[in-house]
């Protein structure tokens, strides 16, 4: 078999050019996707085989525990990846691995180098390949499904505790104005967590490289700013502060993501920042964006966590003053949000200005209407 190894050795680019060419073909998933993102651990897997090949001259027998030392790192990378690549099932990967097969063993019949052994080789190989990447590929996606519903019980218990709030503070013999206005608020936070639970479902039925349901459509989104501020102010002790002179900024937006985002930025300032130390709320309208902040003094965030702060898989754990602890899954949402409406985030820590997060959203970059977006580890 080392005359096939070799002859694999020298095709290794034709093989996996003519693969991506294949693919692109025959499985949907990949038409919008750049052949170098496509190549992913493939190369690698192929270098794989091409060892296992190389150090068997003849194999009477297919020596499984080998194969699988070799190929097992490569296989469950592949896995992983098409996990956060748009639009991929799991059906569509092993399409990909027949095709990869086929790919092979055409080449080795070109040139005259395929034999029973190295059948036996290509076939034990992409077998457990293919094993190995729809166990990675499954465990993957049920690790996001966990994340995303983690993230949403996480952000309901701000409505809830604010409408738990609002009951106990409802007393008609304060006045009809004060109760109404009071069970308005009780009303309005429990329709928040209804808006919440209706994302958990959606986020549950996720499917390879999709994620949240985003609802977009044209409203004032400095409404949810409002909403927001008034929410902070019954549920922390902390001062807050609204800087926003804007009454109306209009546009095309998920208004209940965009508060899910500002509330964790706000749970963010709570837990790290001073004790009790103010907070502000700003916005900023700048022709077809709009900008809102969330600044808070105390300890800074150290300069080597910002860059990875909003990954989806940041395991970082701290605790703040309050004793709370952070899982870095509200701030995934944050990015999510922003790639959704086309913006970005910011993020600027340091001793003597404190902490502000920022996140920038496009006033017309989306349609009126659904919109899943991606979830990217």
């Amino acid at each position: 078999m080392k005359y096939a190894a070799q002859v694999l050795k020298n095709e290794k680019e034709i093989i996996i050019n003519t693969w991506i060419d294949q693919i692109k073909e025959d499985v949907s998933a990949t038409r919008n996707t750049s052949r170098i993102v496509l190549r992913d651990h493939v190369p690698q897997l192929l270098d794989d085989i091409i060892r296992v090949m190389d150090r068997f001259d003849k194999f009477d027998v297919v020596e499984e525990e080998m194969i699988y030392r070799e190929i097992f790192e490569s296989s469950v990378e592949h896995g992983r990846h098409r996990a956060t690549s748009e639009g991929y099932s799991l059906g569509q990967i092993l399409r990909e691995y027949i095709l990869f097969d086929k790919v092979i063993t055409v080449s080795l019949i070109d040139n005259k180098a395929f034999s029973k052994e190295a059948g036996m080789v290509i076939k034990y190989s992409i077998e457990n390949a293919m094993l190995y990447s729809a166990i990675a590929f499954t465990d993957s996606l049920q690790e996001m499904r966990h994340k995303l519903i983690a993230m949403v019980a996480h952000d309901m218990r701000n409505p809830i505790s604010a409408a738990l709030f609002a009951v106990k503070a409802m007393k008609y013999e304060d006045g009809p104005e004060r109760f109404d206005k009071i069970k308005e608020m009780a009303i309005t936070s429990l329709g928040r967590s209804v808006d919440l639970i209706e994302g958990l479902l959606d986020s549950v039925t996720i499917q390879a490289g999709e994620g949240m349901i985003f609802n977009f459509s044209q409203q004032n989104i400095v409404d949810y700013l409002q909403a927001v501020y008034q929410e902070a102010k019954q549920s922390y002790s902390n001062p807050f502060i609204l800087e926003c002179d804007e009454k109306e900024i209009s546009g095309v937006f998920d208004g209940t993501m965009v508060r899910r985002v500002l509330e964790n930025f706000i749970n963010n300032a709570v837990k790290y920042g001073r004790r009790n130390g103010p907070i502000s709320l700003s916005c900023k309208n700048n022709g077809d964006v709009v900008e809102f902040s969330v600044h808070n003094e105390g300890n800074p965030i150290p300069a080597e966590k910002q860059e990875a702060i909003f990954e989806f898989l940041d395991t970082s754990e701290g605790l703040g003053p309050l004793g709370l602890k952070s899982r870095g899954i509200g701030l995934y949402l944050v990015k999510a949000v922003a790639e959704a409406h086309s913006g970005e985030l910011r993020l600027k820590s340091s001793e003597e200005e404190g902490t502000t997060f920022s996140i920038s959203l496009h006033k017309s970059s989306r349609e009126p209407g659904k919109f899943r977006g991606a979830v990217k580890k």
